[in-house]
């Protein structure tokens, strides 16, 4: 066989070089090597070619975080199949219109989600159902001829309006974004590391990083033990942590522990300077690094809690996410909702804002998503393609300052016009709203053609929030919600889909009491 772009032999690699070694350390502690679990991706892929999985069938994995998890998907990768994701937190409605995007040969899941999966029609279409246990297949390793343009991963966004869009991570594209992520979260193979966004758990088996898996439910983040947590950083010597904003605030805020030096990693939401300067006072002994990227472009840029706190005096403008990172080209375009294209590279320069005036980010670069499966809708929406080159449009509003910081001012589509022209952006607000006294939580929204702020704070502040916010800004009125809508794979940005069903509710129960 000729030489292959696979990025399951990055750990290959790991494992013939260090199979001794700790690859994944599972909640109750037990732990996988990294040559005990390449013998067993090898194994489990030749099991599942005895069950009739070809290269490029489409595999719907729904198993939780742990070490069968890694053990499959890694498998899939090896015969040359595709591994079809989907978050545990999907509702049933989502579930049923990503199966159908996807089109699966097989579904692999443990036997109670397999036993509920009987009530969905979608699921009991695919052909092949398998469980997390394999028996050892006598044929021969089924591994494949992959390139860098065939599928290895399908993921899919979170936006919670429309057709979710299916997101083609290639060989070629996931190779790209882990060297992207080796740059800016430089893995030594001495680190020990506990990743909660699972992406990253993938990156650490390929360069010889011991993981390991959170004793947490990551469908219910707010239920979060942190000292549970902590006992396992401690006993099991970690480093490393990766998480959403969310999750490394909680452990901030736990006070267990304060000495230990851990460098924690964070994205997938916004952080605020104040945001910092809790995680920063929380976690003294330890580093805090922001990265700002999507499912398309993974990072963008990052940005230390020390800086970010230096630059709160700008906040006013934008939320400082630090310098792009040097593989990631960024240009801003004027906020329009039509298709945009090019024909060349200098008339997309052309056509950029200047220094400081905000728009929506547009990025290109190796490790930027390319296409969507079978929607070539969203590509021309979300797609910029110049020749060989493709600029991802962010959806995101910001600006580049003189130093070359990039800003971020919230969602394009969450901006909003007033009744004097003056275009208002929530983000903006929410970051102030965090520093008033009692607030978790809050934003603006246009509702009724009026301007009102939203929030979420304990109810015995309300009356001198309140008086805080309309002395601020002559808003309509203030609507208090006893939780604001967040998205469930973070639970750490607003879901203003959710809220605009909630708000016409809320303002009816206000005036009929």
């Amino acid at each position: 066989m000729g030489t292959r772009d696979n990025v399951c032999d990055l750990f290959f690699s790991c494992a013939e070089r260090s199979p001794g070694k700790a690859a994944i350390i599972d909640r109750d502690g037990s732990a996988e090597t990294f040559g005990k679990l390449a013998e067993d991706v090898k194994a489990t892929a030749a099991y599942f070619h005895s069950k009739g999985i070809r290269k490029g069938d489409r595999v719907l994995v729904f198993v939780p975080i742990g070490i069968p998890l890694y053990r499959t998907v890694l498998a899939l990768f090896h015969m040359g199949a595709v591994a079809v994701f989907l978050d545990e937190w999907v509702s049933r409605e989502r579930l049923e219109v990503c199966c159908r995007i996807a089109k699966c040969k097989a579904f692999i899941a443990p036997f109670r989600l397999r036993a509920l999966a009987f009530f969905i029609g979608e699921l009991r279409k695919i052909p092949v159902w398998l469980g997390t246990r394999y028996t050892p297949a006598t044929s021969a390793d089924p591994q494949a001829l992959t390139h860098s343009s065939d599928t290895a991963l399908i993921t899919f966004t979170t936006g919670s309006t429309g057709i979710p869009k299916a997101a083609d991570r290639t060989h070629g594209f996931l190779a790209a974004q882990f060297g992207a992520l080796v740059d800016k979260i430089r893995p030594e193979t001495t680190d020990v590391d506990m990743p909660v966004l699972p992406i990253v758990l993938l990156l650490n088996l390929g360069t010889g990083v011991t993981s390991v898996i959170a004793d947490f439910n990551s469908r219910k983040p707010e239920t979060i033990d942190t000292e549970k947590i902590w006992m396992q950083i401690i006993s099991s010597n970690v480093n490393r942590f990766v998480a959403s904003p969310f999750v490394v605030e909680q452990m901030a805020a736990s006070g267990f522990n304060r000495k230990t030096r851990v460098r924690f990693f964070t994205g997938g939401a916004p952080v605020f300077p104040f945001q910092a300067e809790r995680m920063k006072k929380g976690l003294p002994g330890s580093s805090v690094e922001i990265v700002y990227g999507s499912t398309e472009a993974e990072p963008i840029s990052t940005i230390s809690a020390e800086e970010l706190i230096s630059e709160k005096n700008k906040s006013e403008k934008g939320l400082c996410v630090g310098k792009p990172y040097h593989g990631t080209t960024v240009r801003i375009l004027p906020v329009t909702e039509k298709i945009r294209s090019f024909r060349t590279e200098e008339e997309l320069d052309s056509a950029s804002l200047p220094t400081g005036k905000p728009g929506e980010i547009v990025v290109s670069g190796k490790h930027v998503l390319r296409h969507y499966i079978d929607n070539p809708e969203a590509e021309k929406q979300n797609k910029i393609f110049i020749g060989e080159n493709v600029w991802h449009r962010t959806g995101d509003s910001g600006f580049l300052d003189e130093n070359g910081n990039l800003f971020l001012c919230g969602r394009c589509s969450s901006l909003i016009t007033d009744e004097h022209g003056e275009t208002l952006a929530p983000f903006l607000w929410e970051g102030w709203f965090l520093t008033l006294p009692g607030v978790s939580m809050g934003t603006i929204a246009q509702h009724d053609g009026k301007i009102i702020a939203v929030i979420e704070c304990a109810p015995e502040k309300e009356n001198e929030v309140e008086k805080l916010i309309l002395g601020k800004y002559p808003f309509s009125s203030v609507v208090f919600l006893p939780r604001l809508p967040r998205d469930p794979r973070h639970f750490s940005k607003i879901d203003y889909g959710k809220l605009k069903e909630i708000l016409p509710k809320k303002q009816a129960g206000r005036q009929n009491p």
